[in-house]
């Protein structure tokens, strides 16, 4: 029964995207599984999926891997000069003061991972989705140096979505970008989770920054750091349902937050739980996923100006699909 429930959720997230429609950019094209998932998402109609790279490449590595491609599957040639002209003239333009010149720009651009960010940055793209080949870092340089962050001062964090065995949807952020957040930047993670969580779930996002001390029941530096943080993210988004510091208990469990928390509307009611570091973080979502029995969708990487995400290079078709799914539900 616990899987059936949990699988709502998932089927959610493919149905709400279907319905959005989206142009997805593939650039990691003539890896097996980029194929395997361009073909699933759109026999199902998922997204647009728009594989970017030699065109003559992808169709060679797809008769290769015995994968038929319908006829809704874009693909994008790096080969377009058009294209090449303006991205490789848009990235000289932003890296030149950093010593960028024009034959380096024309020469990443080439490389499929950047031109799909840039036509994601022009437009031409609801969102990319990469990593089944590139390292994390490679993801996130192309994102801030094409699409840029959402906001001045804004970074790039992340968070899971983590169904639980119950169906219950709860986010974690952050598990796998800053490790150790300063009070600002915890501050940032907080309201850029809420507003993933609210874009994945639906739900009002009810957020829980996470310690080892509840409300003063500990006196250390990294409990200060957790509670100005807390008061900066009230400040940041002063609508934002948020409270803390909390132990993990407190944060999710009614009776516990009551006894510790009492007064607090957040205290047992969380949904969206922010760690203080990635240790804590990246060890938590490990725990709950795999002693838990949840499912765990990620890392969603939040704070950019458009939706890029980051898959695990040991990552399955089916990985790709559903991560394809959660990137068209946070495109606007």
């Amino acid at each position: 029964m616990s899987s059936e429930k949990s699988a709502a959720p998932v089927e959610r997230i493919i149905k709400k995207a279907s319905a959005a429609g989206k142009r997805i950019g593939l650039p990691e094209a003539t890896d097996p599984r980029m194929l395997e998932a361009a073909a699933e998402l759109a026999q199902k109609g998922i997204c647009i999926p728009v594989l970017i790279g030699d065109a003559n490449l992808i169709k060679i590595a797809a008769k290769e891997a015995g994968i038929t491609l319908p006829e809704n599957v874009e693909i994008q040639p790096v080969e377009d000069l058009e294209k090449l002209e303006l991205f490789s003239t848009q990235l000289f333009e932003k890296r030149k003061h950093k010593g960028m010149d024009k034959e380096t720009a024309l020469s990443m651009m080439k490389q499929p991972l950047w031109f799909a960010d840039f036509m994601l940055s022009n437009k031409e793209l609801d969102g990319c989705l990469a990593g089944a080949v590139h390292t994390t870092g490679d993801v996130i340089r192309g994102a801030i140096q094409s699409v840029g962050v959402a906001k001045q001062g804004g970074m790039v964090s992340s968070c899971f979505l983590m169904i639980l065995p119950d169906g219950r949807e709860i986010t974690y952020a952050d598990c796998a970008v800053i490790p150790y957040p300063d009070e600002h930047q915890l501050a940032g993670i907080a309201v850029d989770a809420a507003q993933t969580h609210k874009k994945l779930t639906g739900q009002e996002p009810v957020v829980a920054m996470l310690s080892f001390s509840t409300k003063g029941s500990a006196a250390h530096d990294r409990v200060e750091l957790v509670t100005k943080a807390t008061a900066l993210a009230k400040e940041m988004a002063p609508d934002l349902k948020i409270d803390g510091e909390f132990q993990f208990d407190t944060a999710f469990v009614p009776d516990i937050g009551n006894r510790k928390a009492p007064g607090s509307e957040i205290a047992g009611r969380a949904n969206v739980f922010v760690f203080p570091n990635l240790d804590a973080g990246n060890i938590g979502y490990k725990i709950t996923e795999r002693v838990g029995g949840a499912i765990a969708l990620g890392p969603v990487l939040q704070g950019l100006a458009a939706p890029v995400n980051d898959l695990s290079r040991g990552c399955s078709a089916g990985d790709i699909v559903l991560m394809s799914a959660i990137t068209s539900l946070l495109a606007d």
